[in-house]
């Protein structure tokens, strides 16, 4: 960003980020509010600091303004994510997958089973929450009749969740990650999968060796599931056309916009071949997301095949341009500059980087309780950092997805937390234990960071060496 409007020291700005993290925490925890208010009263404060301290409004408008255009990618590419998962609903390419999926459900490797079949779930949908709410639901429903542990189940079907939530192409928090630092999607996808690939093998043979803690039993409720599926009529092996485009656009490092916009209309084709929508239906399934033909009782499949649209994105791309706004900002009134001139001493090696730059995204999670900003708050904060010491951004984009992303769901008071707690009926304390994945991409991206193992350093810098 450009030169800062204030010259601050770093004691002042460390007592103004610590009063920003309170004011956060308590009205996000103690009040419940969303986080789009907190964000409005944390900027509303900062005004009337900058205000104090003789700045003019205007000049702080365009310093958030700058905020906001530095993300504007991750904002655009939420409208097309929204349109790309009610494509994939309408053409049964979603449903499909997860049709075949269940049929790899094994007894004796149940928790193995669990944790594989979200982690499918979880990429076709882009969304953990949403791979918990229904898939997830399912399997502690079946926990019972294995007569298996629920804690386990939940840290299973957690850990594939958030396998999903990280490397989909669909999610938000991918997106997030990828804009804010400047990279390309799949870039970072492709980056991520360092970390993503051993901590998923090393959570897959974890529950394998848990192997044999289940009993035998008939798979009545995956068979019910299933049949829900094909109730549909959403289920057709033709109807996986759509995610070979992607991923074969995908490998070929095509642009994730231009990819995206190839697998939509690939799946529109698809919807035409088993069913026959009007326009006007086309055009409320991509702003509402897709709905099943009414009359139809799906049970809760009809929740999870109701997805997508860009409507689903208003209240990630809200957030996004507040947090940005904020980011800005925090950089225009000099507070975040005069932080890290404060630790500047203390990181002068990769190591260091990675280790404050997961700290803090780390200690957003914990602190404040909010996935979006560990992500946003930490890339805006150090990616001037990154830079300095000749770092690609990819390298900042892994670390805190690998920090930020997949923490949340281990902090009780956090959004994803809470909601885990209440959608699957475990205490967060209880799975935490289990959600191998989870911390596994944290000590992983840490370990490559002191050991400089595929950290990567920048275009220009490689063209010097």
């Amino acid at each position: 960003m450009s030169e800062t409007l204030l010259k601050m020291k770093p004691a002042e700005a460390l007592t103004i980020a610590v009063a920003i993290v309170a004011v956060m925490g308590f009205t996000m925890i103690g009040l419940g509010w969303v986080p789009h208010l907190s964000i409005i009263l944390v900027m509303c404060g900062l005004l009337a600091y900058g205000a104090f301290k003789r700045q003019s409004f205007a000049d702080m408008q365009e310093q958030m303004a700058k905020g906001v255009v530095s993300g504007i990618g991750a904002i655009y590419l939420f409208f097309f994510i929204g349109l790309l998962v009610s494509a994939l609903m309408m053409s049964g390419a979603i449903p499909t997958l997860m049709y075949y999926g269940f049929d790899w459900l094994s007894p004796q490797f149940f928790y193995l089973s669990a944790f594989v079949l979200c982690s499918v779930i979880g990429v076709s949908l882009g969304s953990g929450f949403t791979t918990c709410a229904t898939a997830g639901v399912a399997f502690m429903g079946m926990a019972s009749a294995f007569d298996a542990n629920p804690a386990v189940v939940a840290g299973a079907v957690v850990s594939g969740a958030l396998f999903g939530d990280k490397m989909s192409p669909l999610s938000d928090t991918t997106g997030i990650a990828a804009s804010i630092v400047g990279i390309d999607l799949f870039e970072h996808i492709k980056n991520m999968m360092y970390t993503t690939v051993p901590a998923w093998l090393l959570t897959a043979l974890l529950f394998w060796l848990m192997a044999g803690q289940t009993v035998q039993a008939d798979l009545v409720e995956t068979a019910a599931l299933q049949q829900k599926l094909l109730d549909s009529g959403l289920v057709h092996t033709y109807a996986l056309i759509p995610f070979a485009v992607l991923l074969v656009l995908a490998v070929r490092k095509v642009n994730a916009v231009y990819t995206i916009i190839a697998t939509i209309f690939t799946a529109v084709a698809i919807t035409f071949i088993h069913s026959n929508p009007s326009m006007a239906q086309l055009g409320g399934w991509f702003f509402g997301g897709y709905k099943p033909a009414e009359g139809v009782d799906l049970g809760a499949v009809g929740k999870l095949v109701s997805r997508g649209g860009m409507e689903s994105m208003f209240f990630t791309q809200t957030i996004v341009i507040l947090a940005l706004s904020l980011g800005g900002l925090l950089h225009g009134l000099g507070i975040l500059p005069a932080l890290l001139a404060g630790i500047a001493h203390l990181l002068t090696g990769v190591g260091r980087a990675t280790a404050t730059a997961a700290a803090t995204a780390f200690g957003i999670n914990v602190l404040i309780g909010e996935q979006y900003l560990s992500l946003l708050l930490t890339g805006n904060t150090f990616k001037p950092l990154y830079e300095k010491l000749n770092l690609h951004p990819r390298n900042l984009a892994r670390t805190i997805e690998d920090a930020g992303t997949v923490i949340n769901p281990l902090v009780p008071w956090g959004v994803y937390g809470a909601f885990l707690a209440g959608i699957l009926g475990v205490p967060v304390i209880d799975y935490v234990p289990y959600a191998f994945f989870c911390y596994l991409s944290l000590i992983l991206t840490l370990a490559y960071g002191f050991t400089g193992f595929t950290i990567s350093r920048s275009d220009e810098a490689s063209k010097e060496q």
